[in-house]
């Protein structure tokens, strides 16, 4: 089924709409982890939502559902699907064979305490980080987001909400173009039909953009916006804080068509807590500008407080860093450090445990296999007899 206009889409209900494998984003490289056999077995589709251990999947015939197989489910080290995922689907039943090889993935430390990441959304080729005008701006989150992008190999976008509300919307700006005088910036208003063509160079034929931050900027607004339907619920924001309620709950694949080229939305819920995991590259990328005055400390070693020769030190008194800058990378390369050792030792003990189950696996099956043989060693002499 194709589709000549954007009147022509909107029409049609969303399980009858099909899309080649082209649209839904493919590229050569998911192609080359097929072989022979994989096509036999089963055919290529996206992951669009999940439901527990039911998945809503995007392929060249439709709109399916598909479940894991329980062994999957039970193995501690199989990589769980996520939206965006690229997987193989058994010819013969709706059931998953395997994930095939992401180009990217959006991935955070999970809230509580043990070592666990979570991921958000797989092959993505930009983020849109989403903030509003008022007071839920915050550089510091910014650099949060924008580290965690850059660590997934995926391009940021700030995108500024609620322009039409702020009085001095290039104060914003200019506060963006301190995080990267080359970080692209799009200021709008998530209700009107503008924003599309602001944000279309990011949304040519077959890719996905992922939307991130805080509840109440405009998220599930903009998606509706862009997809031109009504998809997300959408909640007013506290006016004494400008923070709002999670309208968002869960992911979902989204299209955005137009002029005949389908682009696609991922909205993310606001997160309360976004620890990063193991993000020294993305780190590198974000505080390019620390970094490279740290290069001409007078110590190697440098712990920019008061060394003697501190570059770093030097440029905060003379006005050419901030202040704020240097805390925020030294607290976010604690936490990438952090996770990366609990990660570790993570991995460590599960392997220790991976390897103490299937011990005892083989036990259990060497154990069944000598009652099975005195079973029919049995069965044979009460034959004999």
């Amino acid at each position: 089924m194709t589709f000549s206009s954007d009147d022509a889409f909107s029409q049609q209900p969303f399980s009858l709409r099909q899309f080649s494998l082209q649209e839904l984003g493919w590229r050569a490289e998911f192609a080359q982890s097929l072989t022979l056999d994989d096509l036999e077995a089963g055919f290529p589709a996206r992951v669009a939502a999940v439901h527990r251990d039911r998945y809503v999947l995007l392929a060249e015939c439709g709109e399916l559902e598909a479940v894991l197989p329980g062994r999957w489910r039970e193995d501690a080290e199989a990589i769980l699907p996520t939206v965006g995922d690229w997987v193989l689907v058994e010819q013969e039943q709706p059931r998953l064979l395997r994930v095939l090889p992401r180009h990217s993935l959006i991935e955070r430390m999970a809230a509580g305490e043990a070592a666990m990441t979570q991921a958000i959304a797989a092959n993505i080729d930009t983020l849109f980080i989403t903030t509003s005008c008022n007071a839920d701006f915050n550089p510091a989150r910014l650099e949060r987001y924008l580290a965690m992008a850059r660590t997934a190999g995926v391009a940021p976008v700030i995108v500024l909400t609620k322009a039409d509300l702020a009085a001095d919307v290039a104060a914003y700006e200019a506060e963006v173009h301190k995080l990267g005088a080359d970080l692209p910036c799009v200021a709008l208003n998530a209700t009107e039909p503008a924003a599309l063509d602001a944000l279309r160079p990011w949304l040519e034929a077959g890719q996905t953009v992922a939307f991130s931050g805080s509840s109440g900027v405009g998220k599930s607004t903009l998606v509706n916006t862009l997809a031109g339907r009504e998809l997300q619920a959408t909640g007013a924001i506290r006016e004494d804080d400008a923070k709002g309620r999670h309208t968002t709950t869960g992911r979902e694949l989204v299209a955005c068509v137009h002029a005949g080229d389908v682009a696609w939305l991922i909205d993310t819920p606001g997160m309360r807590e976004l620890r990063l995991g193991e993000a020294d590259a993305g780190l590198e990328d974000t505080f390019a500008d620390v970094l490279t005055l740290a290069q001409d400390c007078h110590f190697r070693d440098c712990l920019h407080e008061a060394e003697p020769g501190c570059a770093v030190q030097a440029a905060i008194v003379a006005g050419e860093l901030e202040e704020r800058r240097l805390l925020s990378w030294r607290k976010l390369a604690r936490e990438s450090a952090h996770a990366r050792e609990a990660l570790w030792q993570r991995h460590a003990r599960e392997q220790k445990t991976g390897r103490l189950y299937k011990r005892i696996q083989n036990d259990k099956r060497a154990q069944k296999g000598n009652v099975d043989l005195a079973h029919r060693s049995r069965d044979r002499s009460d034959d004999k007899g």
